[in-house]
């Protein structure tokens, strides 16, 4: 997937495409992109999941509820979102470009098609879903591309629903971790939270997107916070000295501050979800 101008940085929890201080190795997006293949049972581990509300604001806001309808989980991954549309009562199938998080997937939700292919190429029929999903996903597409096909593919007054998991900044321990971040990696954490929005996410214009913010946490062992924020692309593509010095600084911090090893990571789950109409327009 190449790099296009008008594709938006991603947010804080999905992935960054930082420009750093000091000569980094390089972060093109094809790079970044493919660099979870390698980590894929990392990433299936340690990723946080989706609370259910996240999936009731769906189901309003789409007006169609989730059991029984057709959805397309676009760059699927590991299958963390395919696996909870799936329990809510979803015929979902699953789209993934990468060979490492595919094999994952398929290790661990056999039951669930999978097939390879980008947003920006769907293959899938014409209006053949009623929901296309994309979990901390969609920033890996060109939106010039990505926008017509979902409209292509979903019925009529079906929906395309976007969503990703945003660090609550707000937390003062996450604020400063996100500022040694910063410091660390030349990432402005904040500015790419920021970047979450309706213009970022569709420079056509062409949807009327509604925003929604689901506040979640959870509770896991120091170990698991660090996998987790290990298997971001920054830190998969970057020095592999420089990234264990980090976490091992954020050990030290981490422990500080959470004296019993259990860490509680809070998350902003910022939801973008726009309508087709009810009937296609004749062209």
């Amino acid at each position: 997937m190449a790099t296009h101008p008008s594709t938006p940085e991603p947010p804080t929890g999905a992935e960054s495409t930082p420009e750093p201080p000091t000569p980094r190795p390089t972060r093109t997006h094809t790079s970044r992109a493919h660099s979870f293949n390698t980590a894929a049972a990392q990433y299936a581990a340690n990723r946080p999941s989706y609370p259910p509300a996240l999936f009731d604001a769906i189901e309003a806001l789409a007006d169609h509820p989730l059991p029984g309808s057709r959805v397309a989980d676009i760059g699927a991954g590991t299958g963390i979102a395919t696996a909870l549309l799936r329990a809510r009562g979803a015929n979902v199938i699953a789209v993934e470009p990468g060979d490492g998080m595919a094999a994952q997937f398929r290790s661990t939700l056999p039951g669930i098609p999978i097939i390879r292919g980008t947003g920006d190429d769907l293959p899938l029929a014409d209006a053949s879903v009623d929901l296309v999903t994309y979990a901390q996903a969609w920033h890996w597409t060109d939106p010039a591309r990505s926008v017509p096909e979902a409209l292509r593919v979903l019925r009529p007054g079906g929906a395309l629903a976007l969503w990703w998991n945003t660090d609550a900044l707000d937390v003062p321990w996450i604020a400063e971790a996100a500022a040694r971040t910063e410091r660390h990696f030349g990432i402005d954490v904040a500015a790419e939270k920021r970047n979450v929005n309706a213009r970022a996410a569709d420079p056509t214009g062409r949807l009327d997107f509604t925003r929604r913010t689901v506040r979640w946490s959870r509770r896991v062992p120091v170990d698991t916070h660090l996998a987790n924020i290990g298997s971001h692309s920054v830190f998969l593509i970057d020095d592999e000295g420089h990234t264990a010095a980090f976490l091992a600084e954020e050990r030290e911090h981490l422990l500080k501050a959470f004296p019993d090893g259990i860490v509680e990571e809070v998350y902003e789950v910022v939801l973008f979800l726009a309508k087709t109409p009810a009937r296609r327009t004749p062209a």
